[in-house]
Order: structure tokens, then C-alpha cells, then sequence
């Protein structure tokens, strides 16, 4: 047992004064530390010096995470979701970020109407730390946590573990005091050099809990399924092998979850979304299954991936590969010649794909510009293209007549090298057939949920609800000091309204800064037991149904639709599924939340790897973001710098309405969309940033 822990087991039975525990205990400084520790975290007061639990006075405060820190200051979220509170340095009682807390808002802030706190108890400590180990003028080393580097905590003697100054390390909080100073950490895993991304992504992973290796008995509950499929399995199965279905994917991609199957039909089309069946192999009360609900997703990040699952299924048996039969969840729907679904079923089916398509080869076939290899390695499922063509245009129709959102953003694409080294960026492009997939797909989720909704199954909805009115309100702002009226009927627009807005901008230099803004005024897209929407699909149903290999939510409505086939109805579904659904929504979309982030913090790290070896060049980009402080730089490739103001102003910055910086001194001015010119200056691996300076002035 801990000290700490011999300390409350005898203040749980009287209070005592140090004296007595340390007659007790023995090693008076460790008793002093943990009494210290214990006073801090609200767990232990003293009076008078005797020492006593805290058991009837319960702190006051909020319950809260704290999730910036600074040097100074940090900010506290609160559990209900409401507004962030600031908390003050000399309040934080050295809180780390991910601690739970408790926080007392301040009587009177010194800022009118915003929120102020103080630190009242750390509920739950996060003492887990990765960061960059570094060392001070006089030897002493320290490590500098990725999520706070400003606040520096000192190792505690001989805890450097064998890494060395430089390096990517994972630490414990030894000792809390209750200043951040008093601090002091362990190294308990080093990574490698800070300067590799890919050992700082190695790092991120860690810190966000993605591991890409599976516990033993996880990887030997996959390696003990069989790799073919019983007789009894097929026969009750729905036969499609003799029909050309075929997969489209990247030419990367190892799990492949979907594929497709599409005839023109005298009153329109036939169309077959055809989904691996995870659900038969991965059971309920199984390892692989509680591993994949903690995991809940797939993690891609370079040209790596933290699975769902392990590759056994997701590369081996589940994976829809070319010329391999496959059990298959399929979506069956009729469409008539404006594209409009008529009527759709699902089946349990047996399938083998005939050609693993790739996206540039049938774009390429599509535009008539392959080369005859490329179009003779298609020619079992060529004669669907046509079909694929017209259905595809219809359904562009009909995304427009609902008004669904059409938002552009740009996505990096990593280029490595065989080290690992990313020696590449380039904005990844959208041909034809992806964008072809991408609207059956979307098909096959609105029947799934379609289903649920009239069916009242226990689901696990993809919802996105309506703009928040309060961030409307700022888009409004922005649109305004960017000369675009936004003339809203109501607090909250309708898609249409900004779709008009996303229309007049498109093509101009405000296209990527009004499609950002727009975003951020949306709610964020999550997962719900109830079937509340889609706003930015304009779609009154949906729900995620095909990617199962690498997303938990569609592995879970499998599983309920595959029960109601079979004929389970009623207060038994609902008996099986209804706590699951629930649980299931929550865990997938703070699993989402988490790998969004891990996947943003590791591709960050590998762009300010491959800027590192264009120091001192210039690129031309576009102002995406601008603050008091200076601009947000976007280069055609999509890495983002930050440009100082003080490099670019003579006199004292002039920030208006949050889209335009202005010197009075020299009469220019820095506008949202803005093309400029600058030179790298910075890249700082291990913090994912890249600083960049005018390009004149170098």
C-alpha cells in the first residue's frame, strides 16, 4: 500500500496529528508529502494540527475538466456543457489538464458577464503525462507535456528512465503539490527522438489511449476463427455471387467494407449496396466484441491505422476482397428514373466481388482516358458504368432540390518515404466515383434508419442537429464584415439559406474561410438512440450502416436489424438492444471526438516534419484565419502557419470584426482570403506548428 494509502486508512478511523503518523508510519517526509497532497485534492483538512478526513464538508464547485492550461491560467469545461470557466493561475491548485475538478465560480469576475473560478477539489487526477523531456540551465531535467508546455515539470530524481534530452516520453505525476511547481513526474515509456513525427505520433496515440496492438487474448479470439464459411451458414443465405458486384476503394485500402451492384431497370434502377456481415463474426460476450466497442473506431493517421479490429477480420475475413466469397449484409433497393427510392430490402447475403476497383482507374474509365489493361481488368463489371453514370446524376438532382449542404473543405494527403519520413503533402482531390460511392452509401444509411424509425427498433441514429442560434449569430457577424448579407428568415436558417450563401462565395478567394465558418456554426454530427435528422443532409433519416469494419455504430445496428430478420420482435428487441443502443451512441461518439483529434495532432506533426526541410522558402497561400496576434497562413497543399503580427505591422496591429488586420502605420491591411506570400521560418515537429514570416522580408 501506498503512503497515501496508509495515511487515510488512519485518519479513517480518528483524526491524528502528525506526531502520531509519523510514529506510525515511520519517514517523516514522506508523511508530509502525502498530507500535502491529500489537503490539496480537498480529501484531507487541518486544524489546529490534527489532521481529519473530510467527510461531511463536501467541496463546493461545478463538476468540470480541466482542458487548456497555461502558464497563467486555465480553462475548465463543465460537465452540463455550458460555457467554459477561466480559472486564474493562482487558483488552479496545481490542476492538470484531464483532471475532473470541482470549481467555484467567482462572486465577481473581473471581466462582467464572463465566467471566473477557482479550483476546489481535484476529483479525479490525471497522472498520466506525454510530453518532450528538456533540460534548464544547470542540469536539472524537466518535461514539457504536450497539452500544457508551458508549465514545466520537474523529474523527479534518477526518473528520466534511460531517455534522454530531446526525447518523446510518456511520464507519471509522482507528487502533486498544490502549485504546478511542486510537481514532480517519472519517465515510464520513451518513444524516440521528438524531432520524428512518426514517434510523436507514436506518443499522441498513447496519449489518447489508441493502441494499434491488441491484448493476447483479443488477437487469439481473431486467429481462432475459421477462414471459410460453413455450408450450414450458406444455405439460408441469399445467393449473389453469380451478380458482377465489385468493390471501389483506394488502391491502399485492406479493409474494404463495401461494395456495390447497380442494373438500369424499365422504371429505373436497381441498386445494390452490398456491407460486410461483422455481426457473424463478432458475437455479443465475446473479447473481440468488448474490445471493439472500447475502440469504437478505427484510428488512420499517415499511412498507418489503430484498427477497430484485429487484421484477421478486418483485412481477412471481413474484407470484401476480389474474387473471394464473402457473407454480406446487403441493402436491395428499386429507384425510379428520377432516383427517388421506391421501395428497399435488407438481406443476409453470400457475395463475391469480382474486381477490388480503385478510384483513379475508374475515373479514368469513366472519362474515357484509361489505358486498355486498365479497362480490360474491368470488363466483367464495365457495363454497370452506365448505369452508375445516370444514377449518379439523378441523385446529384435530388441532393439539390432538398437543399442538403454542399460544404468544401481540403484534406492533406501524407506522402512517406520507406523511414517513415513525410516527405510529401498534396490536397487530396474528389473524382466522380468517389463522390459515386459516396452517394450510395449514403442511400443504404437512410434505409437502414428509415427502417428503424418505422420499425421503432433500438438504434444507433448519425445525428446532426439544427445550427446553434448563438454561433449563427457570430457566422452572421463574420459574413457581414466580409460584405456578404445574410438575410435569415429565422434564428436558425434553413439549408437552403446556406447553401445560397456556400453558392455565392464559391470560386472566390472567400470560398474555404465562409466554408469554415459555416461548419463551425453547425452543431457537431453525433450518435443518438433517438432519430432526430440530419440538418447538413437535409435528410429526415440516417444512421451509419456501411463501414462495420472500422466504426462500432454500424457493427451495432447489423446486429439489431440482423435479430428483427430473423423474426425478433417487440419487447424482446427492446429487452436485447435498448441499453446497448444507448450506450452504444455515447461511447462511439466520444470515440469519435477523441480519434478526430488524435488523427489532427499526428497529421500536424508529420506537415511540420516535411515544412522542417523547406526552411527559408516561399510559397504562396491564403489568409484562413485572423487574430490580434497575427494571421493564419493555408498553403495550397493545406499545411497552415502562423504569420506574427509584429512582422508585418510597423505600429500596433489593428484587429476589425475578427476578418481583417490592419496598420495604421503603413496603410495595409490583411483580409480573410487574402493571398500572401511567405517564407517558413519554423517547424516545430513535436508541437505540430509552423511559423512563417513575409516573404519579402527574408
Amino acid at each position: 500500500m501506498s503512503i497515501k494509502g496508509k495515511v487515510l486508512r488512519e485518519l479513517e478511523s480518528h483524526p491524528c496529528r502528525m506526531g502520531e503518523l509519523t510514529r506510525k508510519l515511520g519517514n517523516n517526509k514522506k508523511v508530509q508529502a502525502a498530507l500535502r497532497e491529500l489537503r490539496s485534492q480537498g480529501i484531507v483538512q487541518e486544524k489546529a494540527g490534527l489532521y481529519a478526513l473530510k467527510k461531511e464538508q463536501k467541496p463546493e464547485g461545478e463538476p468540470c475538466v480541466l482542458v487548456k492550461l497555461a502558464e497563467t491560467f486555465g480553462f475548465a469545461k463543465r460537465d452540463d456543457g455550458k460555457d467554459d470557466i477561466f480559472v486564474p493561475g493562482r487558483s488552479l491548485k496545481g490542476a492538470m489538464p484531464g483532471d475532473k475538478i470541482l470549481v467555484k465560480l467567482f462572486e465577481r469576475p473581473r471581466v462582467p458577464g464572463s465566467m471566473e473560478g477557482e479550483v476546489t477539489a481535484i476529483t479525479e487526477p490525471e497522472n498520466r503525462l506525454v510530453g518532450t523531456l528538456i533540460q534548464l540551465p544547470g542540469g536539472r531535467l524537466f518535461l514539457s507535456p504536450d497539452r500544457c508546455p508551458e508549465v514545466l515539470i520537474a523529474l523527479r530524481r534518477g526518473g528520466a528512465g534511460g531517455a534522454r534530452v530531446g526525447d518523446k516520453v510518456a511520464a507519471a505525476l509522482t507528487h502533486r503539490g498544490e502549485r504546478h511547481s511542486d510537481h514532480q513526474a517519472a519517465v515510464t515509456l520513451r518513444f524516440g527522438s521528438a524531432e520524428s513525427a512518426r514517434q510523436c505520433a507514436r506518443a499522441i496515440l498513447f496519449s489518447h489511449e489508441v493502441d494499434p496492438v491488441f491484448p493476447d487474448d483479443v488477437q487469439n479470439e481473431a486467429a481462432a476463427i475459421p477462414t471459410g464459411i460453413p455450408e450450414s451458414e450458406q444455405a439460408h443465405r441469399l445467393d449473389l455471387r453469380s451478380e458482377p458486384i465489385f468493390t471501389i476503394d483506394s488502391a491502399e485500402t485492406k479493409d474494404i467494407d463495401d461494395a456495390i451492384s447497380i442494373k438500369a431497370t424499365e422504371t429505373g434502377f436497381e441498386l445494390g449496396v452490398h456491407i460486410a456481415d461483422v455481426s457473424y463474426y463478432v458475437r455479443p460476450g465475446t473479447r473481440l466484441n468488448e474490445e471493439a466497442f472500447a475502440r469504437a473506431t478505427s484510428v488512420y493517421y499517415a499511412s498507418s491505422v489503430a484498427p477497430m479490429l484485429p487484421k484477421e477480420l478486418s483485412n481477412g475475413v471481413c474484407s470484401l476482397n476480389e474474387g473471394e466469397d464473402r457473407l454480406a449484409f446487403s441493402c436491395l433497393m428499386q429507384l425510379d428514373a428520377q432516383g427517388r427510392v421506391q421501395s428497399y430490402r435488407f438481406a443476409k447475403t453470400l457475395i463475391r466481388s469480382r474486381v477490388k476497383g480503385v478510384y483513379k482507374e475508374i475515373n479514368a474509365l469513366l472519362a474515357g482516358t484509361a489505358e486498355e489493361c486498365v479497362a480490360q481488368r474491368y470488363r466483367e463489371v464495365s457495363g454497370e458504368f452506365a448505369a452508375m453514370k445516370q444514377l449518379y446524376r439523378k441523385r446529384v438532382a435530388q441532393r439539390k432540390a432538398r437543399s442538403a449542404m454542399e460544404l468544401e473543405t481540403k484534406e492533406g494527403k501524407l506522402i512517406l518515404n520507406d523511414a517513415g519520413v513525410c516527405v510529401g503533402v498534396e490536397c487530396r482531390e474528389r473524382g466522380v466515383s468517389e463522390c459515386m460511392i459516396e452517394e450510395f452509401m449514403l442511400l443504404a444509411n437512410e434505409c437502414a434508419a428509415h427502417l428503424g424509425r418505422t420499425e421503432k427498433l433500438p438504434f444507433v441514429y448519425r445525428v446532426h442537429e439544427q445550427p446553434d442560434p448563438d454561433k449563427v449569430n457570430t457566422l452572421v457577424q463574420m459574413l457581414a464584415a466580409c460584405g456578404i448579407a445574410a438575410k435569415f428568415k429565422k434564428a436558425v436558417p434553413t439549408q437552403r439559406e446556406l447553401g445560397q450563401i456556400l453558392e455565392e462565395v464559391r470560386g472566390t478567394k472567400l470560398e474555404m474561410a465562409v466554408n469554415t465558418a459555416v461548419l463551425r456554426s453547425m452543431q457537431k454530427a453525433d450518435y443518438q438512440p433517438e432519430p432526430k435528422g440530419h440538418f447538413g443532409l437535409a435528410l429526415e433519416d440516417y444512421a451509419h450502416f456501411t463501414s462495420p469494419i472500422r466504426r462500432y455504430p454500424d457493427l451495432s445496428i447489423h446486429r439489431i436489424m440482423s435479430d428483427w430478420l430473423a423474426g425478433v420482435r417487440g419487447e424482446e428487441l427492446r429487452r436485447r438492444y435498448e441499453k446497448f443502443a444507448q450506450d452504444a451512441s455515447r461511447q462511439s461518439s466520444e470515440r469519435e471526438l477523441n480519434a478526430m483529434q488524435t488523427e489532427r495532432e499526428a497529421e500536424d506533426c508529420y506537415k511540420a516534419e516535411y515544412m522542417r526541410a523547406h526552411l527559408g522558402e516561399s510559397f504562396e497561400g491564403r489568409v484562413s484565419g485572423v487574430t490580434a496576434k497575427g494571421l493564419f497562413v493555408m498553403l495550397e497543399n493545406t499545411v497552415e502557419g502562423f504569420l506574427p503580427a509584429r512582422l508585418l505591422c510597423r505600429g500596433e496591429p489593428v484587429l476589425s470584426e475578427g476578418v481583417r488586420l490592419s496598420d495604421a502605420l503603413s496603410g495595409k491591411t490583411w483580409m480573410l482570403g487574402d493571398a500572401v506570400q511567405v517564407t517558413v521560418a519554423k517547424a516545430d515537429v513535436p508541437g505540430g506548428k509552423i511559423d512563417f514570416a513575409p516573404a519579402e522580408s527574408c
